[in-house]
C-alpha cells in the first residue's frame, strides 16, 4: 500500500481504505496470504468428531486459502487438524469421512497415525536421513471457546490475546452449555468483497437509515457505543425499553448499562452476537474479490426469548445488510471514487478494522 494510501491512526484526519482494495484481484490474493492465512479459523463440525478413529477431511476458506486439512480423533481422545497432504509427492491422503485405524495414502502407500506421525513407506531402503520430522503431516495449532474449536496455519497472534476479551465479558454465561441449532444456522451468499460486509457489521452509522424498520423498536440508537481491543472490538447494543436484556453481573465491563446485545467482531472475520438468547455466529468467508459467504450458526441457552428483542429477526436484518453492500460492491468500482472519511463517532469499529487490515498487509513489504 503507497504511503499515500495509508490509514491514519487518528480516526479525524484517516481516509478510508483505497477502494481497489475492494475489488482488485492482486488486492485480493495479498489478502489471503497475509491476513487469513495467519489468522485463526472456526471449524464448524468439530464437535461431530467425537469416536476415537473417526476422520472427517475439508478444505479451509475455499476460494481464499483452498487448503486441505483433515480432522483425527487419535486413539488417545485428542482431536487434532493435519495437513491433508501426504509429504511423499503431496496426494490427498484422506479423500472421505469415516472411521480409520491410520492413515495410508494411496498413491504410493505411505502411512500415518491418526496423530499424523509417519509409520511407514515401501521400496524406501537406502535413502538417507529418513524418516524424519518432516515425514510427518504437518498439524495445526488448535483452540477452543465455549462450544467452538478454532484452528491456525501460521497464526500472527496468540489465540488467548484474541478471544480475550470475549472470554473477560461472556463467559459467566457458560457458553460451553450452549447447543447448536441446525434449524436456525443457514449461510447466505453475496456478491460483494468479504471486506465490504465486514465494514457494514462494525459501523453504527448505518442502523437508522438500513434498519430503521426492523432494528428501531429494539435499540436504544443513542446509547449504542463501539469499544475497541487490540484485535477487535465490541458494539454494545444498547436496547430500548421493555426489551430483553442481559443480566450482566456486576464487576462486568459494561455493568450498569441496559444491554441488549454484545457484537463481538475478532479479526479479520469472526463476528459473536451474544443475546439474551444465546450466540448468533457469523463467519465471514471470502470466495472470490467479489464475492462471499457468511455462515451463520445459532447456538441457544434460552429458547423462550427467540424472536424478542435485538436478536429477534436476524434474517430481516442480514437481508437488508445485503442489499447495501451489493449496492456498495458496484459502487467503488467506480473511476470517479476512491476514498472517503470516517465519523469519530459512528464508524469506529470500521476505521478500527482498517487499520488492522492495512498492518497485515504491510507485513513483509
Amino acid at each position: 500500500m503507497n504511503a499515500e494510501h495509508l490509514v491514519a491512526d487518528e480516526i479525524a484526519r484517516a481516509r478510508t481504505l483505497p477502494s481497489a482494495e475492494y475489488h482488485d484481484p492482486g488486492s485480493y490474493a495479498r489478502q489471503c496470504e497475509r491476513v487469513f492465512a495467519r489468522a485463526w479459523h472456526l471449524l464448524p463440525g468439530a464437535a461431530e468428531v467425537r469416536a476415537p478413529g473417526h476422520v472427517r477431511p475439508f478444505t479451509l476458506l475455499p476460494g481464499c486459502l483452498d487448503e486441505p486439512l483433515v480432522l483425527s480423533r487419535g486413539a488417545d481422545g485428542e482431536l487434532r487438524c493435519l495437513s491433508n497432504v501426504c509429504t511423499h509427492r503431496g496426494a490427498l491422503v484422506v479423500e472421505g469421512e469415516g472411521h480409520l485405524r491410520g492413515f495410508r495414502c494411496r498413491y504410493h502407500g505411505r502411512k500415518f497415525g491418526l496423530d499424523g506421525c509417519f509409520q511407514s513407506m515401501p521400496e524406501f531402503e537406502g535413502v538417507e536421513a529418513f524418516p524424519s520430522a518432516d515425514d510427518d503431516l504437518p498439524r495445526l495449532a488448535l483452540a477452543r471457546w465455549g462450544p467452538l474449536t478454532f484452528a491456525a496455519l501460521h497464526p500472527a497472534f496468540p489465540f488467548e490475546e484474541w478471544i480475550g476479551p470475549v472470554r473477560e465479558r461472556v463467559d459467566w454465561l457458560r457458553p460451553e452449555e450452549w447447543r447448536l441449532d441446525p434449524a436456525t444456522s443457514r449461510d447466505y451468499v453475496l456478491d460483494a468483497h468479504w471486506a465490504l460486509y465486514v465494514d457494514n457489521y462494525l459501523e453504527e452509522f448505518h442502523i437508522p437509515y438500513v434498519h430503521g424498520a426492523s432494528l428501531a423498536g429494539a435499540m436504544d440508537y443513542q446509547g449504542y457505543h463501539t469499544v475497541r481491543f487490540e484485535l477487535g472490538n465490541l458494539q454494545v447494543g444498547a436496547a430500548s425499553g421493555g426489551q430483553p436484556t442481559l443480566e450482566l453481573p456486576a464487576g462486568h465491563p459494561e455493568a450498569g448499562q441496559r444491554t441488549g446485545a454484545l457484537y463481538f467482531w475478532l479479526f479479520p472475520n469472526l463476528m459473536l452476537n451474544v443475546y439474551p438468547w444465546g450466540l448468533s455466529l457469523n463467519v465471514v468467508e471470502p470466495l472470490g474479490p467479489r464475492r462471499t459467504r457468511v455462515r451463520f450458526l445459532s447456538y441457544v441457552a434460552d429458547p423462550t426469548l427467540r424472536g424478542s428483542g435485538l436478536g429477534g429477526d436476524l434474517h430481516r436484518v442480514e437481508m437488508e445488510d445485503e442489499e447495501i453492500v451489493e449496492s456498495v460492491q458496484a459502487g467503488v468500482r467506480s473511476r470517479l471514487y476512491d476514498r472517503g472519511r470516517y465519523s469519530p463517532r459512528r464508524e469506529v469499529g470500521t476505521h478500527h478494522f482498517h487499520v488492522l487490515l492495512q498492518r497485515f498487509l504491510e507485513a513483509g513489504d
